[in-house]
């Protein structure tokens, strides 16, 4: 069966990208933090977008929680859903990134294929994938939400790094080891990043 929609057409606007871009006087891209629970992604995310925002950019964060209040709260955790998840969450970080603004993303999205995915929306230098590496001991010591201890118990199913995997990024344009660095300083090597590739 096909559920492909037909007789759409992609209606094109007079406003670009790059116009959207000049009048922001910043470039747009998507800021992918991909890491295990509790490593620091939503965290990470947060202080970059206030870091920006002194600055005077044009940000906005999409955390995973918050879009499952929501957009993508028929979704569970299977791999489908998470696919689905993370091809839904790509496609509106594409609307923003077109709008001008430079959009954070916190999502585990474990699997490399789901990234990939969504790098492949974009044009070169607009998907920074940033890896947010924490050993799973760690994540587990801070387990914020004890979700860590409630699949140790099995009361989670699929939960990533216990009873689903999570596959570490090949090739990121960033890694920030959380268990290693201090919030601040993996803040600025983010901002250093953006600096350097002409996003600010």
């Amino acid at each position: 069966m096909n559920n492909k929609p037909v007789n759409i057409v992609w209606q094109p606007t007079k406003v670009s990208k790059e116009d959207r871009r000049r009048l922001n006087g910043h470039g747009s891209c998507v800021l992918w933090f991909t890491g295990l629970s509790g490593s620091g992604k939503s965290t990470l995310a947060t202080e970059v977008e206030k870091e920006l925002f002194q600055r005077g950019v044009r940000t906005y964060v999409l955390d995973g929680d918050n879009i499952r209040h929501g957009l993508n709260r028929d979704l569970g955790f299977g791999k489908d859903d998470r696919k689905e998840n993370i091809r839904r969450i790509g496609e509106v970080a594409k609307l923003f990134v077109d709008a001008g603004i430079v959009t954070l993303t916190a999502f585990i999205s474990p699997y490399r294929e789901d990234r990939d995915m969504v790098r492949a929306l974009f044009e070169p230098g607009e998907f920074i994938e940033i890896y947010v590496k924490c050993s799973l001991e760690e994540c587990e010591r801070r387990d914020p939400k004890g979700l860590y201890q409630k699949a140790r118990r099995g009361e989670i199913r699929d939960f990533t790094g216990i009873s689903a995997p999570y596959e570490e990024p090949v090739r990121p344009e960033l890694v920030v080891e959380t268990d290693r660095e201090t919030v601040e300083n993996s803040v600025q090597k983010i901002l250093s990043h953006l600096c350097a590739k002409d996003l600010l």
